[in-house]
């Protein structure tokens, strides 16, 4: 986890929940009460594949844009913020894999220069609670999750919720907890505080974003010489001066995620 605020010229935030989970009331509370309606703008980006929502239209966000997912060719296609936007809120489409789409969404962060502020699950309680199957796909978007926002528990048993924040406690994940309450958060400007709390380090900064390795051979030779170069095996080299694995996006050799999520859609009955 990442101590240092994001650069404050642009704050990206990424929200993450299942459909109906209720980001759009609470991103136009972060936006309407978190924010300073003179000095800041909020530019949001919508999901095209969700279609558009009664609810998109009371965001309040100086500007909107629609991000569609690519899924042949597994990118995120959306244009550039405009200049004027100091926070820039992405909510990613509910429906689809959110490990694919952060995975895709990182060049396209990086391509605009934006830094990730935070990354927010709202999570759908009832959902949740019902489908037991959709434990792992909430795992994999709160570890890489700052925020989590606890939204839809009308009717949820309190030891289903105890026990749901607890899986997470007990891990020591840092990320935040909060309850949502008719579509609020109790601090706003808390929630958008920059400085990261997620325990995944997939949008930190490192000293491996500026390096061009194009043309350079890494490896070992028994010649003085250097001539007979061997690669090195992976195995080999410092874990200190690699980037950190992440779990969740780890593949095998076929190409396959090694922990893959349920498909959200057949719970959902689409």
């Amino acid at each position: 986890m990442s101590d240092v605020a994001a650069d404050l010229s642009q704050l990206v935030y990424v929200v993450l929940g299942a459909p109906g989970s209720g980001r759009r009331e609470v991103l136009a509370d972060l936006i309407t009460d978190g924010l300073d309606a003179v000095e800041e703008r909020a530019h949001v980006y919508l999901p095209a594949g969700e279609g558009a929502l009664p609810a998109d239209e009371k965001i309040g966000a100086k500007s909107a844009a629609p991000m569609a997912w690519n899924a042949e060719l597994q990118l995120i296609v959306a244009d550039a913020p405009p200049a004027e936007a100091t926070h820039i809120f992405i909510l990613l489409d509910g429906r689809v894999d959110p490990v694919d789409q952060l995975e895709a969404l990182k060049p396209w962060l990086a391509a605009h220069s934006l830094p990730v502020a935070r990354i927010l699950t709202v999570v759908h309680c009832q959902l949740a609670e019902k489908h037991p199957a959709l434990q792992p796909w909430f795992d994999a978007c709160i570890h890489f999750s700052d925020v989590v926002l606890l939204n839809r528990r009308e009717g949820v048993a309190n030891k289903w919720l105890s026990d749901f924040r607890r899986r997470y406690e007990d891990q020591y994940l840092p990320c935040v907890f909060e309850m949502v309450k008719a579509g609020r958060v109790k601090n706003p400007a808390a929630i958008l505080d920059p400085v990261a709390r997620r325990l995944s380090q997939f949008f930190d900064p490192t000293e491996w974003d500026d390096v061009d390795l194009e043309g350079v051979e890494i490896g070992e030779s028994d010649d003085e010489d250097g001539e007979d170069v061997r690669p090195l095996d992976k195995s080999q080299l410092d874990p200190d001066d690699q980037p950190p694995a992440e779990p969740w996006l780890e593949r095998d050799a076929a190409g396959r995620r090694k922990r893959p999520l349920p498909d959200i859609r057949k719970l959902l009955g689409e």
